[in-house]
């Protein structure tokens, strides 16, 4: 318990003195990639949580950058936000924008915290799962969270209540969505509670839970071992440190 409250605290301290550098910074194309042919680009999309920004991100990116991911985008949203469904349309819209500027198929998406919910919601209940290839979430509330009651004045907190209308309608049968899912959770995650709420399954989604034991909120999105498994997930054939070679989700 002490070392998860420690790690957390460090996780908190760091993510305080990057957040200025991401407010109101999104990460686009690069020009260079623009023109690249059809099947040559693969874009990551990253949704970070409630209130936060890519800061989120930042040892993510930087391992994604090194192993030749992407390219890396990220989804923002507003810290007003009201609707999980009214999010994940307009992460719909923004698919389908850069998907035309890229050439891109398919691609794939990252979310911490709400924006795992949210990428969940487009992918099952607005037809994402033709453009997605993988989600993963990282320290999403699938089930739903009881800390969702001390923001009771929010409306986005109705939604994050277990046993919402907006989490009943993700268990509804989903027959036609064929991406794939990984979530990563902690049984020390604070936020996300109870803790089994940080996974989820469903009869018609391939999903692989994957817990790590004692790891903060904030934490998980920095550990290493669930930012070694999305760049064994999302990098090309071959882009490991030691020379082996690693296979790109479909």
């Amino acid at each position: 318990m002490l070392r998860t409250v420690a790690g957390e605290i460090a996780s908190a301290v760091t993510h305080a003195v990057r957040y200025p550098a991401g407010i109101g910074r999104r990460w686009a194309i690069h020009p260079a990639r623009r023109s690249a042919p059809p099947g040559d680009v693969r874009p990551l999309v990253v949704l970070p949580g409630l209130a936060d920004n890519t800061a989120i991100f930042t040892n993510l990116k930087v391992a994604l950058d090194r192993c030749g991911a992407g390219p890396i985008v990220s989804f923002s949203y507003s810290l007003l936000l009201r609707d999980v469904r009214s999010a994940a349309a307009r992460l719909s819209e923004q698919v389908e924008q850069l998907c035309e500027v890229t050439g891109a198929a398919k691609l794939d998406l990252v979310g911490h915290s709400l924006g795992g919910l949210i990428a969940r919601y487009y992918v099952q209940r607005l037809g994402g799962h033709h453009r997605v290839g993988t989600v993963v979430t990282v320290g999403t509330p699938h089930g739903g969270t009881v800390a969702a009651w001390l923001l009771s004045p929010m409306p986005l907190a109705r939604q994050l209540r277990p046993g919402s209308d907006l989490l009943t309608e993700l268990t509804r049968p989903a027959p036609h969505c064929t991406t794939k899912f990984v979530t990563f959770s902690s049984d020390g995650d604070e936020l996300i509670l109870p803790s089994r709420h940080g996974r989820f399954e469903h009869p018609d989604l391939e999903v692989r839970n994957v817990v790590l034991p004692g790891v903060g909120h904030l934490a998980l999105a920095a550990h290493r071992q669930v930012v070694e498994e999305i760049c064994a997930l999302f990098g090309p054939v071959g882009a490991t440190d030691d020379g082996d070679t690693l296979t790109r989700s479909a």
